[in-house]
């Protein structure tokens, strides 16, 4: 039986934990979904209500899927996903790049309610998981570092905050580096602001289906989705000890991203790096508590969503140190706790750093990327390890 919605739950670290992991996901990749939808010929009217539609969509499923569940369950789209269809798309059509959007939407939805993605997640070890995590996390941690080499009075007045708020506020630690962060970018005049479009209605693009799109675009659009997007999100929830039922969380985001397609919405999956920015204990004490901080992104996601044109334009007037800072400290704890569970399991403990170098190196084979492909090299290290200790 679910727990009942407590209001008083919803903590103000909670609420930072939500708009932390939003900005993320906006600035971190915002970019290359304009890429994609140039590279389909959306004009830039079009390209504005791709991002409305996609804020809708993650608020919509963030927000739900969280207080239903009463789990930090956070939604995003596929930037993996994306970074193909900036390559694949030119000289399609976009009512073809619709097509396939449709496509790939629909056999994600199959797979949820087939509920074979389900049985092959719960058949990885825990500390696969987990280090796939902290491997998925690792580059954001070195960037938060690696920002004291491009504005060393930003990132260093923030890493200070940050330590000295962790031994005195820890629960406020990254609300007083946010805040920190904000007020020497200030004075260093790097908040840039530009003017731009507030509301943008989405546009309904007419799906076109042919062959050569399908089975050239849409079917390694779909594997590179599930691969490096779904499967390190489901993971992320696994290593945090969040146990659902993964086929209709599949199903859900699949569903809503069929529907919202021929509007821009190209995909909604389950988020990862985003996810685990709302799990940590900085959000709160009791892992039962954190989904308030879920449920805050899922309404600064909407409201990037109906304000997509203005929100953007906030998110990325901020400095990219600022950005990648602050990520990268709110992730330290989880990064921690991930690689703890990866190597607490001596039997699991070769498997698990094979799969965490491997997602760490950020290697891309056959188009799919290095989530996935730890995830593969683990799970068949820990195959041969049992077979050869028996």
């Amino acid at each position: 039986m679910r727990p009942p919605l407590t209001l008083s739950h919803l903590t103000f670290p909670a609420i930072v934990a939500g708009f932390v992991a939003v900005l993320v996901g906006y600035t971190s990749s915002a970019a290359i979904i304009f890429q994609a939808a140039a590279a389909a010929g959306a004009t830039a009217s079009q390209t504005g209500g791709w991002l409305t539609m996609l804020g809708l969509a993650m608020g919509v499923t963030t927000l739900g899927l969280s207080l239903w569940y009463r789990t930090p369950v956070l939604t995003a789209w596929s930037t993996p996903g994306a970074a193909l269809l900036v390559t694949s798309l030119p000289g399609t059509s976009l009512n073809e790049a619709v097509g396939v959007f449709v496509f790939a939407s629909a056999l994600i939805f199959l797979c949820g309610i087939s509920g074979l993605f389900a049985r092959l997640m719960n058949a990885i070890p825990q500390a696969i998981s987990a280090a796939m995590l902290a491997g998925i996390l690792l580059r954001f941690g070195v960037d938060a570092f690696a920002a004291l080499q491009v504005n060393f009075a930003l990132s260093g007045s923030m890493c200070l905050v940050y330590l000295l708020a962790r031994r005195l506020l820890p629960r406020y630690a990254i609300i007083l580096t946010l805040l920190a962060g904000l007020a020497v970018a200030a004075l260093q005049g790097g908040i840039h602001a530009t003017q731009t479009q507030s509301l943008v209605m989405p546009e309904f693009i007419l799906p076109h289906f042919t062959l050569e799109t399908l089975l050239g675009i849409g079917v390694p659009f779909f594997v590179v989705t599930m691969a490096s997007q779904n499967a390190p999100g489901i993971a992320t929830l696994k290593a945090h000890g969040y146990t659902l039922p993964v086929s209709p969380l599949i199903a859900w985001t699949g569903l809503v991203a069929l529907l919202l397609a021929p509007f821009g919405g190209f995909t909604v999956c389950i988020a990862a790096i985003t996810a685990a920015i709302c799990m940590g204990p900085e959000v709160h004490s009791d892992p039962q508590r954190r989904y308030w901080a879920a449920a805050a992104a899922g309404v600064f996601y909407l409201l990037a969503g109906i304000f997509g044109g203005a929100i953007s334009g906030l998110f990325t007037a901020l400095p990219l140190a600022f950005i990648h800072t602050i990520a990268g400290l709110a992730l330290l704890g989880t990064i921690a706790g991930s690689l703890q569970r990866a190597l607490s399991d001596e039997k699991q403990r070769d498997a698990a750093v094979i799969t965490f170098l491997i997602t760490a190196s950020g290697v891309t084979l056959l188009g799919v990327g290095a989530a996935f492909w730890g995830l593969i090299g683990g799970v068949i290290a820990h195959l041969v390890f049992s077979l050869t200790k028996r």
